[in-house]
């Protein structure tokens, strides 16, 4: 059997596919959250709750990142490091909001210092609503997002209503 650059491009797509979706890394990012859902996403990480079961693993650097994980509304001063943590993620990168703050500001919008909510400064593919949300439910998110990107297909983010759980 002779290979095609077609047949080629096919199962060198496919691995990719593969390893993206069994071992994503993630990197958490505090826009200005009160640290409720920065607790939350750190239970995660641990043995009770287990998220690397997944094959998920946290990573120091944008640079080896696939999914940013964000909570809190984005202040004046955390939006530039936003826009360069982001920037630094090697394409395909994937957003996650987390929490009622990082949704829709929460109980921050209007403040002097807020600029928005995350999806007013980058694309969201995901939305974890809650005021903290529990771990269950980050990762129930996350793993919705692994399920669309194994089928191969970019999530349409559906933005939670104001009172709503997950």
């Amino acid at each position: 059997m002779i290979a095609t650059p077609n047949l080629i491009n096919k199962v060198v797509s496919g691995i990719t596919t593969w390893a993206r979706v069994n071992s994503p890394w993630i990197i958490h990012f505090n826009s200005g959250s009160c640290n409720g859902c920065d607790i939350e996403i750190l239970a995660t990480l641990t043995p009770y709750y287990d998220i690397e079961r997944f094959g998920i693993k946290l990573k120091g650097s944008p640079r080896h990142a696939d999914v940013l994980i964000c909570t809190g509304p984005v202040t004046r001063q955390a939006r530039s490091r936003l826009l360069r943590i982001y920037e630094q993620m090697p394409e395909p990168k994937f957003v996650v909001a987390v929490g009622s703050c990082g949704i829709s500001g929460g109980t921050f919008a209007g403040c002097y210092n807020i600029v928005g909510h995350i999806d007013e400064v980058l694309p969201v593919d995901a939305y974890i609503p809650g005021c903290p949300p529990r771990p269950e439910a980050i990762i129930d998110g996350v793993v919705k997002l692994l399920t669309h990107l194994k089928n191969g297909t970019r999530p349409e983010p559906i933005k939670p209503q104001l009172g709503e759980q997950a």
